[in-house]
């Protein structure tokens, strides 16, 4: 066990397994990784901090990839379930951040190295990584996306991607009721909305957002492979992008957050000015409870079945459809470039799209929880997803990436995951100190990938240095902890051959 400053009462109970109770905590904290992926005091703290709030439920479960993150109060890569409270300062700031692998029928010899250079080339123009303005989409759109999520976008484009609603995430639609254009604009304002109109269609520039050009090089299970309709030599698309400024608004409008830029204290004053809601009266009362909790150490609660939770998870909800939305009208402007470019249908199929920012309501340990996952993925067993017709015999899919040029794995969940409340890590989680090889500017990380035969384009960012692998944990220690805990049955093994990102 590593050494701390502070004494955290660490148990081990496995070796990719340990339990930390301290006595202000109200719960215990369960460590899904080895000694070496163990985080640094700062994350004990904070999950010490939110496992002391009354309202988290039997035990806080923190995955491979666990670690703080500036401005928030919560790491990411943990699971905080809760009976009957949401607890907005759990997530991140972006609703349905999340990923979608995509198949293609592409070979080698679509892939040669001029062929590469000029398909992302375009796909630098119309994938934008940092952009004011991405995909114009009309208001009614807007609307319809907070409604419906995924569904009302395959209409609008006509897209032609394969199994997209069948193979996402509740189908594409955060909602399980049917939901008018008053519910969203007695909770969204429609400044917001209206934003949103511009900011679908953009991959992202902050973290790791990224659109992988991958190939299938091991099959590990080859009769779950052969469910999902892969095989060695394929090539893929694996993408990583969230919900827009729209879920990043609506995120802020109902929690005690310090907003981070300028431009976001004055869209969300001029988004209360505007706010022209039946539930108006909610709101203001609701606001000053936000202003006054911003600097208090205890996490802010709402009943989930009070007027204000109600409305904080609606908004939450519509917020969440437009990452949906975001990944499918990136897809369809992938499936097109490539057909411009190559001059043939790539026959682009969606085996999975799950998000790894959310809150859902699950039964676990025989409740009916609020299950609040902050940079981890679902990972149900081929018995929680008996109404999925493959997925039912497999588990559900799971992809765990690392850096730029680094395999990434692509998994199953199991039924024998009740600790981490059937979750898995969304990646492999930042290293608190980086490696050896650790590249000094852009030409050293450039000089790296080539060695390494991974193309990468746009990288404008001087941050983009840090998405090297040498910030990041071993790929191979956490999916073996991963195997240990039965979080995952592994399917198959992709690498890199070309990134975009920003």
């Amino acid at each position: 066990m590593k050494k701390y400053m502070k004494n955290y009462d660490l148990k081990n109970l496995s070796e990719h397994k340990k339990e930390m109770r301290t006595p202000e905590m109200k719960v215990p904290a369960i460590f899904h990784l080895s000694d070496d992926l163990m985080p640094n005091d700062s994350t004990l703290d904070e999950i010490i901090n939110v496992a002391s709030s009354p309202h988290v439920f039997h035990h806080v479960a923190a995955m491979s990839d666990v670690h703080s993150k500036k401005g928030r109060k919560n790491p990411t890569g943990t699971v905080i379930s809760s009976e009957n409270y949401l607890l907005p300062q759990i997530n991140d700031t972006a609703p349905n951040c999340g990923m979608r692998l995509l198949k293609t029928s592409l070979t080698d010899e679509d892939f040669g190295e001029t062929e590469l250079e000029k398909l992302f080339k375009e796909l630098v123009k119309v994938i934008p990584t940092k952009a004011y303005v991405g995909t114009r989409i009309p208001y009614r759109l807007v609307v319809d996306i907070c409604r419906q999520g995924l569904p009302a976008v395959t209409e609008y484009f006509n897209t032609r991607t394969k199994n997209e609603i069948e193979n996402t995430f509740k189908n594409g639609n955060f909602f399980d009721e049917e939901i008018s254009e008053r519910d969203i604009t007695d909770v969204i304002p429609k400044l917001f909305l209206n934003i949103g109109k511009y900011r679908l269609g953009i991959l992202g520039a902050a973290g790791n957002h990224f659109l992988d050009l991958m190939k299938i090089t091991e099959i590990k299970d080859s009769e779950i492979a052969k469910k999902f309709g892969i095989e060695e030599d394929q090539y893929v698309f694996l993408m990583h992008t969230g919900s827009g400024l729209l879920g990043q608004y609506a995120s802020y409008f109902y929690t005690p957050k310090r907003k981070e830029h300028l431009s976001q204290k004055i869209i969300l004053e001029l988004g209360k000015l505007g706010f022209k809601s039946q539930m108006e009266h909610v709101y203001e009362r609701l606001s000053k409870r936000i202003s006054e909790a911003r600097n208090k150490s205890e996490f802010f609660a709402y009943e989930s079945d009070s007027m204000e939770g109600r409305m904080f998870l609606r908004s939450h909800n519509a917020a969440a459809n437009h990452g949906f939305a975001n990944r499918a009208i990136l897809t369809h402007h992938l499936d097109q470039a490539i057909e411009r470019v190559l001059g043939k249908d790539p026959e682009l199929e969606l085996l999975y799209d799950m998000p790894h920012v959310f809150i859902d309501r699950e039964n676990h340990f025989g409740k009916d929880l609020w299950v609040h996952r902050n940079g981890t993925v679902r990972a149900n067993g081929p018995k929680r997803m008996a109404r999925h017709p493959i997925f039912s015999t497999t588990g559900e899919p799971v992809f765990i990436p690392s850096s730029m040029s680094t395999p990434a794995y692509l998994g199953v969940g199991t039924d024998e995951n009740e600790s981490s409340f059937f979750s898995a890590s969304h990646g492999t989680g930042r290293r608190k100190n980086p490696g050896k090889d650790t590249p000094v500017n852009k030409a050293d990380l450039f000089d790296k990938m080539q060695e390494k035969q991974v193309r990468l384009f746009n990288a404008r960012s001087k941050g983009v240095v840090k998405q090297d692998s040498a910030y990041y944990k071993d790929v191979e220690e956490v999916i073996r902890g991963m195997e240990d805990n039965k979080i995952v049955k592994i399917v198959a093994k992709m690498e890199p051959v070309a990134v975009l990102m920003y």
